[in-house]
């Protein structure tokens, strides 16, 4: 090798290196060793001879230039390994060293030198010989546990690979879970567990390039037995580097999640029935309440008839239940609409859209201006937003429960019903795990009859009615209707009210970023 290469090599080790010639002058020193003494020492023939410089302490007894390590080793042919002493710098500060010095000879083995690598014992690492003994075997007693630990493993397989995908060892796992014993196994290609499909398509070739590039390759997939069988895998592929940065192999851990697997299909496949089933029960929902409906106007339009008709001679007892037939027919109308209404809002839809609610707010108002002049009902409605949604489920929410203000009014006082927003943290919210999502918090205050709050839960559920002094028609879908919306919308609604005060429900809407 080229003498520079040779110094430049010496000149990099972390070890303080220094050569002396065979008449004990320093012909060479490293950067490490200029450092360790604190100067660059002279060298040749005119320098000190025996390396003098440092000055050596041995058990506090400063040593003479003949008796110094170098210079016996030069002068009796002896090497010395581990020998411990105290240098002291030009400065005059001293530490605590071990040298190891190495005789060098010719080709014709006359002796031409020495070379000295010594080290600097620093006081908080410093190590009995004893104990260095103690650690190396205890490093030794763990590395033999690692090794078993790996090798008794049954609920993994894992082993490594050389940098072409060669199996290099194989544990207990390995061979329970692929069926190769480790002889039937090392040396071949790990991609003997691929199946045909994934070996033409280059799946094993593309994983090891990914582990390569990126240091680490994930999969899951259906792999092969040795007896043909499959199992589906989990896969994590590991680079390993020397110290240079360069790919030397892979550590491959595989599990077998088989089980796993065919639970997450069988869930699937229900699933899957479910909403098949589901699109049938809608059709025959809507189906039947359409054909429950036709004969439900007949039945209207004749009883209505008759009992509106003031030549027919009916007695008091006749014509009270002709009214009872018609309201009843009525009910029954309104049922079936508002169950067409509860089908449809059951299927979240993906089609939002830009919704402006205080235009539909305003929709709301226009469409029911008589009604409200003749009920003597105030609608009031602050700045509302803009939120991501379907129209027609919003219109439907704010419609239903501006109803049920108006249904739940005060006999003794105006309706008087107000819709604000104002923008919310999700923590502040209480509902949402995400504290730090924003939302939406609209509100529908009114002053009606209220109702007692530990009923607040249950007047969501479907066909719920809460008992109240006042009659009120209806059919216990409407607040059911409007969490089902609220639901589509990823939000959430509650209801805080008081018997006599009022009411009012707050809906939350996720606010866009």
């Amino acid at each position: 090798m080229d003498s520079s290469l040779c110094d430049a090599a010496l000149d990099a080790l972390p070890a303080a290196v220094y050569i002396c010639n065979r008449t004990g002058h320093i012909t060479y020193f490293n950067a490490a060793a200029a450092a360790l003494w604190g100067r660059r020492p002279d060298t040749g023939d005119p320098a000190p001879k025996y390396a003098v410089f440092p000055k050596i302490f041995v058990d506090g007894e400063l040593l003479p230039p003949e008796r110094t390590p170098m210079a016996v080793a030069l002068s009796a042919g002896q090497p010395f390994r581990e020998f411990r002493a105290v240098l002291e710098r030009a400065d005059g500060s001293r530490f605590e060293a071990v040298l190891n010095i190495s005789l060098l000879y010719d080709e014709s083995g006359c002796l031409q030198g020495a070379v000295n690598m010594f080290r600097e014992i620093n006081e908080l690492h410093a190590t009995h010989s004893k104990d260095l003994r103690m650690v190396a075997e205890s490093l030794r007693k763990s590395e033999e546990h690692y090794h078993k630990m790996i090798e008794e493993v049954e609920d993994y397989a894992i082993f490594l690979l050389d940098s072409q995908g060669i199996v290099q060892n194989w544990n207990r796992g390995a061979e329970k879970i692929k069926g190769y014993r480790e002889e039937e196994i090392v040396g071949r290609s790990f991609q003997e567990f691929y199946l045909p499909g994934d070996r033409q398509s280059g799946l094993p070739l593309k994983l090891l390039a990914e582990a390569r590039e990126k240091g680490k390759a994930q999969h899951e997939g259906w792999r092969k037995r040795k007896d043909g069988s499959v199992f589906w895998a989990s896969v994590v592929l590991t680079a390993l580097h020397d110290g240079q940065g360069k790919t030397i192999g892979f550590s491959k851990v595989t599990r077998d999640l088989t089980s796993k697997k065919e639970a997450e299909d069988r869930i699937k496949d229900y699933l899957g029935k479910l909403e098949f089933q589901k699109e049938e029960l809608e059709q025959f929902v809507y189906a039947a309440s359409h054909d429950m409906k036709e004969p439900l106007r007949k039945i209207l339009f004749y009883t209505s008839y008759i009992a509106g008709n003031e030549l027919n001679v009916l007695d008091a007892k006749s014509r009270q239940y002709f009214n009872r037939s018609v309201e009843a027919a009525q009910r029954m109308t309104a049922l079936i609409d508002d169950l067409l209404s509860y089908s449809r809002v059951s299927n979240p839809t993906d089609g939002f859209e830009d919704v402006d609610l205080r235009s539909v707010v305003g929709d709301i108002a226009d469409f029911r201006r008589e009604e409200f002049e003749q009920k003597r009902v105030k609608l009031e409605t602050n700045p509302l937003p803009v939120v991501k949604g379907v129209r027609f489920q919003l219109n439907q929410l704010l419609s239903n429960l501006v109803d049920n203000a108006v249904k739940y009014k005060h006999p003794d006082r105006d309706s008087h019903i107000v819709v604000e927003s104002q923008k919310v943290s999700g923590a502040a919210a209480g509902h949402s795990p995400d504290g730090s999502r924003q939302y939406h918090k609209i509100t529908v205050t009114d002053n009606g009859i209220g109702f007692d709050q530990a009923q607040s839960k249950r007047m969501f559920e479907i066909f719920q009615r809460l008992p109240t002094e006042v009659a009120v028609k209806g059919t216990g879908i409407g607040l059911a209707i409007c969490k089902k919306i609220v639901q589509n919308h990823h939000g959430f609604i509650e209801a805080r009210g008081e018997p006599g005060e009022g009411a009012v429900f707050s809906i939350y809407l996720p606010a866009g970023k």
